[in-house]
């Protein structure tokens, strides 16, 4: 099963502050454990919300809001996406995460194919794995 994990940002992150040497060391060799694991399918850092945008849906109107975002505590700084065998499986790995000074990481499950029940489909379930069959032949 599939876990995102959500780095949140803080006002060092959005206002372009560069991480450390050494916490890019540590995070390099956080990394470069999970890969060796073979959890780690993805992962990245977020340029700060000024450089992001939202977009609100109501009915056919689209509205573009550029950044930046205000409410600091929802910002999310990166991610990683991982495989792991289990939820107590991804707590685990997260606990060996370099964090420091009372943050809190979000770890949420994806939802996989099986996971939808008769709104998926089978044309759907085609469609969908049509596409990431494209997705993985790109990487």
């Amino acid at each position: 099963m599939r876990f995102m994990v959500f780095v949140p940002g803080n006002a060092e992150s959005e206002a372009g502050v560069m991480p450390s040497t050494d916490l890019l060391e540590e995070m390099t060799k956080y990394n470069e454990e999970l890969v060796k694991a073979g959890v780690m399918l993805a992962g990245d850092g977020l340029h700060p919300t000024s450089k992001g945008a939202k977009v609100r849906f109501e009915g056919k109107e689209r509205t573009v809001i550029d950044g930046p975002f205000t409410e600091a505590k929802e910002i999310v700084a990166g991610y990683w996406i991982w495989e792991c065998a289990s939820r107590d499986e991804a707590v685990e790995w997260l606990k060996r995460a370099p964090f420091d000074g009372g943050v809190e990481i979000e770890l949420r499950q994806v939802f996989e194919m099986e996971d939808f029940s008769d709104e998926m489909t089978p044309e759907l379930r085609a469609a969908n794995e049509r596409l990431g069959e494209q997705i993985e032949g790109r990487q």
